[in-house]
């Protein structure tokens, strides 16, 4: 004769989980009973002239008329863009020819870039005034097709 599967362990977390979900039953329906229900006016949320939310509704004096076809979704076309010289000059900072690389300052806006050996078209030392290229590197931007003026 085969023993039946249910434990005593088994038993006992059924009777747990049955009177867990009786007493959520019962909290549900005390919950419906004692509860208000607020009107949908006092639900309801606006947005006033800045952006912020706020219970009452905005001042229609205040609304102001756009059209549609002025706004513009998206990046402007390459043609609308003004086109920027590619070839800044600056002034070698740093350069370290055994280890192959050093630093540029933008005689602009004297920012700091990254240039390595393979990018130089001439060869550089500490102060010399240079012309070059930026192009995006893994840490920034780095100083390309640089030589000297």
């Amino acid at each position: 004769m085969a023993r039946s599967q249910q434990t005593f362990g088994k038993k006992e977390k059924e009777k747990k989980r049955l009177k867990k979900r009786e007493e959520k039953a019962k909290r549900k329906i005390e919950r419906r009973a004692n509860s208000k229900g607020g009107e949908f006016e006092d639900m309801i949320a606006y947005v006033d002239e800045n952006g912020h939310l706020t219970d009452t509704p905005p001042d229609p004096a205040k609304k102001v008329k756009v059209d549609a076809e002025s706004i513009i979704i998206g990046i402007p076309k390459k043609e609308e863009m003004e086109e920027e010289d590619p070839v800044r000059n600056g002034k070698v900072s740093f350069f370290d020819t055994s280890k192959g690389f050093g630093f540029i300052i933008d005689a602009e806006n004297n920012e700091k870039y990254f240039v390595h050996v393979s990018g130089l078209i001439d060869e550089i030392s500490e102060n010399d005034k240079v012309s070059y290229e930026l192009e995006k590197g893994m840490k920034g931007m780095n100083a390309v097709r640089v030589k000297r003026i």
